[in-house]
């Protein structure tokens, strides 16, 4: 499977992401509610790392055009973009010549119907609408999005959760983002980072 590793924030985690396979790695760039925000002088060094064949996304929530001016000229593969509508999208690829991963929030089923609203977006990211916080939800839900549609799912997603997530890839395919369950005690941990991208990239 395609694998993000997000809200990294230091140089070791991203440099044993890069080096463990993760195709994307995620940096949490305006919503300071979050223990995984970073500050720029934080994020610049961070991405002097050679990335080699990995995707840098740079997470922003509702983001403000002041914003977008700033973090546009750092150099990330891509935004992902949570609070942002399918014209917004269309606006931000044109102006800043990039690609959108749009985030939509699932707590009940009918909610990854949300989908259909979005015609630009690079990728779908159906997430938890735990944001800083820990929360899932049932990934089963996703098995009504086609296939055709480029997404990751997000919220909580761990080690044990490969079984269920490896057979929903082989219905509709899917990307994982994962988190929170790669953190002891709020701070990406290496071994659970190494752990799992050699379960999730084992197909690939």
């Amino acid at each position: 499977m395609i694998v993000k590793v997000c809200g990294l924030t230091d140089q070791d985690q991203v440099q044993t992401c890069i080096d463990h396979g993760a195709d994307f790695c995620g940096f949490i760039l305006n919503y300071k509610k979050s223990h995984r925000y970073l500050k720029q002088h934080q994020l610049e060094k961070l991405l002097t790392i050679n990335r080699h064949k990995t995707k840098f996304v740079g997470v922003l929530v509702k983001p403000s055009l002041e914003e977008l001016d700033i973090f546009s000229r750092l150099g990330f593969d891509y935004f992902q973009i949570y609070e942002c509508a399918d014209e917004q999208i269309k606006t931000y690829q044109s102006k800043y010549q990039t690609k959108i991963i749009a985030a939509l929030k699932i707590s009940q089923a009918t909610d990854v119907l949300n989908y259909m609203q979005y015609k630009h977006a690079d990728y779908l990211l159906f997430d938890s609408t735990g944001m800083e916080k820990t929360l899932s939800w049932d990934f089963d839900w996703i098995k009504k999005v086609p296939t055709t549609v480029k997404k990751f799912v997000a919220g909580g997603i761990a080690i044990d959760h490969y079984e269920k997530l490896s057979k929903i890839n082989k219905l509709t395919k899917i990307a994982v983002d994962a988190s929170g369950a790669l953190e002891t005690d709020k701070i990406k941990d290496l071994e659970k980072i190494k752990t799992f991208l050699k379960i999730y990239k084992k197909d690939g």
